[in-house]
């Protein structure tokens, strides 16, 4: 699309203004905020001009125009600057996503939280898919005569605490003698393989006199490696939708909520975005309900390896620049933190 330098300074003023008030944008309004540097009446054939070529649309209550989804995608390809977030902003996410770094799913539910609090949107983190994770491995610890707590880990960073009821009381050394055992037998093989053993053959074959006792815990180990294949996806702020305008008709916010609390369908189009920080804007969704939607994700990595998708999701009136930047400041963050646990 071939564009004067004059009608990119008017569109570019016009998203900006619209941006920041959601009030449709006049002539008026823009010879009065911008030096232009021409009449209302040529900013108004401009306009007009813009709207024949479909970057602007033209609400009926309304003598101002709205950007449209094609005007968005322009702006967020051409003519957006870079935003540099506030210090302030950067330290809170480095001091949040570099303390307690522990667990990987925890770590993510701060993350989107995180997320959500900043770009005042719906934020979300997906955990890694686990077709391809590995056992990192396996503690069993005695919490008392009959009680156990299964700890698993893996290459990712996914680690479960599983409580297992014992049918007998076993000696502490039973326990760390078999956590060895699994963790020797089984540590760098992928998941989904595990599902595929005997496990308490394998046990039994290794040390006879820990067939009992894995009798018991195994059921529950191979429990936690299914749950751990499933993804989860964590959703924060849903509540942010009623500080903005465009959700104040009460069927379009119950939409939204709708669209957000269909997980699976959610995780699919996570699941098939592309890496890196990818914007995608209203009708340029395939699923009907995103169409009045815009979406920004990014991936992140797990000592050094990309496994998953975190991002917002709100209405096509976003300030693109300033959440795309806290998308990719937080990913990067993330990153580091999770490169700060490696071999722990």
């Amino acid at each position: 699309m071939d564009l004067s330098e004059r009608k990119l300074k008017i569109l570019q003023a016009i998203v900006g203004d619209y941006i920041r008030s959601a009030e449709p944008v006049g002539s008026r309004t823009l010879s009065k905020k911008y030096d232009m540097g021409i009449s209302a009446a040529t900013i108004r054939n401009e306009m007009s001009d813009l709207e024949e070529m479909g970057l602007l649309t033209h609400p009926h209550t309304s003598a101002g125009r709205v950007p449209s989804d094609k005007a968005y995608r322009l702006y967020v390809n051409s003519l957006m600057k870079k935003y540099e977030l506030p210090e302030e902003e950067k330290k809170v996410i480095e001091d949040q996503l570099s303390s307690n770094i522990t667990e990987l799913d925890r770590t993510l539910r701060k993350a989107s939280h995180l997320l959500s609090e900043l770009t005042k949107l719906t934020a979300f983190a997906m955990t890694p898919t686990q077709e391809d994770n590995r056992l990192k491995y396996v503690r069993i610890l005695p919490v008392d005569l009959k009680s156990v707590v299964l700890m698993t880990v893996t290459e990712s960073g996914k680690v479960t605490n599983t409580v297992i009821k014992l049918r007998e009381e076993y000696d502490p050394k039973q326990l760390e003698l078999l956590s060895k055992v699994m963790t020797h037998n089984y540590k760098g093989k992928l998941l989904t393989s595990l599902l595929t053993l005997d496990i308490i053959a394998d046990v039994e074959k290794d040390v006879a006199a820990l067939g009992k006792i894995a009798e018991d815990i195994v059921p529950s180990f191979m429990t936690t490696l299914e749950n751990i294949l499933d993804v989860d996806l964590y959703i924060e702020g849903l509540d942010k939708i009623f500080y903005i305008p465009e959700y104040s008709d009460l069927n379009r916010a119950k939409m939204f909520m709708e669209m957000v609390s269909h997980k699976a369908e959610l995780e699919n189009m996570l699941l098939n975005r592309d890496s890196g920080v990818i914007i995608t804007i209203g009708g340029e969704h395939e699923e009907e309900q995103m169409k009045n939607c815009s979406l920004i994700t990014a991936t992140y990595c797990v000592n050094g390896r990309c496994v998953g998708k975190l991002g917002v999701v709100g209405p096509t009136r976003m300030k693109y620049d300033e959440v795309s930047s806290v998308v990719e400041y937080l990913t990067e963050n993330l990153n580091e933190a999770f490169k700060l646990t490696e071999g722990e």
